[in-house]
């Protein structure tokens, strides 16, 4: 479950009750693998969108997606599209 909330956003697995917050760039990032379904998209999306050093947001985008896939928030499917 998905909750938007001024800029920020609330993720909840239904499954665990567990809550993940995510500030106004996570929840951008959210969005935009909704939208997109790639990391790799994402990434090009962002770098477009934000002034940011190239390397340090596709850090930044991998480290985000892999902490919800830890969490299960979200999964790969075989051709490497993020399902939530």
């Amino acid at each position: 479950m998905f909750r938007e909330l001024d800029a920020e956003a609330v993720l909840l697995d239904l499954e665990s009750g567990v809550y993940f917050g995510l500030d106004a760039v996570g929840t951008r990032v959210w969005t935009l693998l909704l939208e997109h379904g790639t990391p790799e998209q994402v990434y090009a999306r962002m770098l477009e969108e934000y002034d940011v050093s190239p390397e340090i947001l596709r850090e930044d985008v991998l480290r985000l997606v892999g902490e919800l896939a830890g969490k299960g928030l979200v999964v790969a499917d075989s051709a490497g599209h993020a399902a939530t």
